[in-house]
């Protein structure tokens, strides 16, 4: 599926990304924060995120409508059309800048559920240091990636050589 583009209200960016409207492989992240931000709270909060005069008219249309992409999701089916129609919606209702924090917000989220975070101890840090200066990393990363995969070739070798010919 091709990435729909964000129609501008006013004028569009000459430079930069252009906006893009969602996609259905960000649904999972989208659709929280899509319910979150169009809340007739958040729109008297930030007025200038929102088209005022489309808003107030579009709100339960759209709720029923991102109820619906919702179902579709959860059952699997196609949320190709569901899915132009939302977005549809979504151009109308939020303003360029409230749709540009949207994207940002939305990109800040997926950018979360890539990292994740262990607790390590302090010996086991001055290790891996130690360890990615002599093999010249530049990262935590790059250290345990090395190191697990020298050991995933390391068992693998032994199998190798446990195996009767």
């Amino acid at each position: 599926m091709t990435k729909t583009l964000w129609e501008y209200h006013y004028a569009a960016p000459s430079s930069g990304r252009k906006l893009l409207l969602l996609d259905k492989t960000e649904l999972v992240f989208a659709l929280p924060l899509i319910y979150r931000m169009v809340h007739p709270e958040s729109v008297a909060e930030r007025a200038e995120w929102f088209q005022l005069n489309q808003s107030q008219l579009s709100y339960t249309e759209l709720i029923a409508n991102l109820n619906l992409l919702v179902q579709l999701r959860k059952k699997n089916q196609s949320v190709d059309v569901q899915l132009k129609l939302v977005n549809g919606q979504l151009n109308q209702y939020f303003s360029d800048l409230g749709w540009r924090m949207v994207r940002k917000e939305l990109s800040q989220i997926k950018k979360r559920q890539k990292k994740s975070h262990i607790e390590v101890s302090k010996d086991i840090i001055l290790r891996l240091k130690r360890y990615m200066e002599l093999e010249g990393l530049d990262s935590f990363d790059q250290a345990l990636d090395t190191l697990l995969s020298e050991h995933t070739a390391a068992v693998a070798a032994l199998r190798d050589e446990q195996i009767p010919s």
